[in-house]
């Protein structure tokens, strides 16, 4: 029985206030974690503005340097993560080690965007009276940052908040989720023994009303945050004046065209549909096929999805697991049946054991159905037919949410119009909608959020430009 204890100012604090944590999986208590009080929470975000005054003017080297230092430890610490994600989130070792290696990635990447952080000489003599000045424009940490990660990628998700803010000079406050509180222990115990300031990284678990502050409070600067849209949207309208960075929810679409590539088509979107059980903001939800490739496209892809093997995370063979938790599955499950009802057809899957639910395809089915119009986030695809690309289009924008979206075609004009016209925050080519490279900027419009991460992106909204005007004929001594 693992201990997580909160870590505040450098310490590891017992509270008292325990939440057992229990595999999604056996329904083990796998952990026990201490959740914050309002007492912790407050010193947190004191200690988070008191270490700021020494990580705003931390030099270059040493932030890379610490961001090297964790990414070194977590390399040395990878089994036991991928152990962790198996026990607390479900996650099959397979995907956990692809997570690990991510979150390794994003630091790498961190490291270097810090060393980018420079600025600009700007000629201030366009107009007679700026003769003789010159500017010279910076970017600097705006200050201490509050941080909401999820349960689906405990690891990755944080890394992409905390390496930015180390990599500028910022300090955080972070609140794991309830289920799957270790990953983020161990990147605090990893940031403290690569030198990072006491203070400048705080890991609070708490309820949602003890982590109310990190919300309202003006003494944090940015809230940058990752879970549903409802919790998210609300969030933004309590943040006050801070930055808000949302990445939220989505019902992300596969375009499949006539000229696709249906073997390449059926086997990239079986990954993206059901990799962890399908519970990614990313994951294929619904496939908009051309009617002239349909029949073709779900053979393909109902054998494929019937190969999958549902098991043990901690089983080398799975392909997926089980959902967060049961409640989940059974929501799931009522949304098959409801389509089900209306007209749609279950291809296969369907079947549910506690919070194992088969990978599931479903066809026919309407966009105002909830496995269409709303966030699955489980391990179930809905396809649907069209007769052109300008209705996939159509039926894609349709959705109140925009994060990002695939298009299966080897037509470039088709490709291009694509881009242009889908209301989203990412288009792959001939790619299912949840590829994502670390590095490159992530987020969505709509319902689906505000602001990109990606650790440069991320770090241009943790800081602040600022221009020094400098009169030349008057030279500093």
């Amino acid at each position: 029985m693992i201990e997580r204890r909160i870590f505040v100012a450098g310490e590891w604090r017992a509270t008292g206030d325990i939440h057992q944590v229990r595999s999604p999986s056996s329904g083990e208590v796998v952990a026990r974690a201490h959740r914050a009080r309002p007492s912790d929470v407050e010193d947190a975000i004191n200690n988070a503005a008191r270490a700021f005054e020494l990580t705003r003017v931390m030099p270059t080297w040493e932030r890379t340097a610490i961001l090297g230092k964790i990414a070194e430890g977590m390399a040395r610490r990878r089994d036991e993560l991928v152990r962790i994600l198996a026990l607390e989130a479900g996650k099959p070792v397979t995907a956990g080690r692809a997570e690990v290696d991510r979150a390794i990635f994003t630091l790498g990447v961190a490291a270097e965007e810090a060393r980018r952080l420079g600025g600009e000489l700007l000629s201030l003599d366009w107009a007679p009276w700026g003769a003789g000045r010159v500017g010279i424009v910076r970017r600097f940490p705006i200050g201490p940052i509050a941080a909401i990660v999820p349960f689906n990628f405990p690891l990755n998700l944080a890394v992409h908040k905390i390496a930015p803010a180390i990599a500028a000079g910022n300090t955080m406050v972070l609140k794991p989720a309830t289920q799957t509180p270790s990953c983020t222990a161990i990147i605090a115990e990893l940031a403290q023994q690569a030198g990072l300031p006491d203070g400048a990284l705080n890991v609070i678990p708490a309820s949602v009303e003890t982590a109310a502050p990190l919300v309202r409070d003006d003494r944090l600067k940015r809230l940058t945050f990752t879970g549903s849209a409802a919790v998210g949207w609300d969030l933004k309208a309590r943040a006050g004046r801070k930055r808000v960075c949302l990445e939220l929810g989505g019902n992300a679409a596969a375009i499949v065209l006539e000229d696709a590539d249906i073997e390449r088509a059926s086997a990239r979107i079986t990954v993206g549909g059901y990799s962890y059980a399908g519970q990614s903001c990313i994951s294929v939800q619904r496939v908009i096929v051309h009617r002239a490739a349909y029949d073709r496209f779900l053979d393909a892809f109902v054998a494929k999805v019937k190969a999958l093997k549902v098991g043990d995370p901690l089983d080398e063979s799975t392909d997926v697991g089980p959902m967060i938790t049961e409640a989940d599955a059974a929501r799931v499950s009522e949304w098959m049946k409801e389509a089900e009802a209306g007209g749609a057809r279950i291809l296969t899957g369907g079947a549910r054991k506690g919070a194992v639910l088969e990978p599931s395809v479903v066809a026919g089915v309407r966009p105002e159905m909830k496995l269409s119009c709303q966030e699955v986030f489980g391990p179930v695809v809905a396809v649907t037919a069209c007769g052109s690309l300008d209705e996939a289009l159509e039926i894609v924008n349709g959705s109140d949410f925009g994060l990002q979206a695939g298009v299966f075609t080897r037509h470039a004009p088709s490709a291009w119009k694509a881009f242009q016209r889908l209301d989203v925050g990412g288009v792959m080519i001939d790619d299912i909608p949840g590829f994502r490279i670390d590095h490159m900027p992530y987020g969505g419009v709509k319902q689906s959020g505000l602001g990109r991460e990606g650790p440069k992106y991320a770090i241009e909204e943790m800081t602040e430009l600022k221009i020094m005007g400098w009169h030349l004929d008057n030279p500093l001594t």
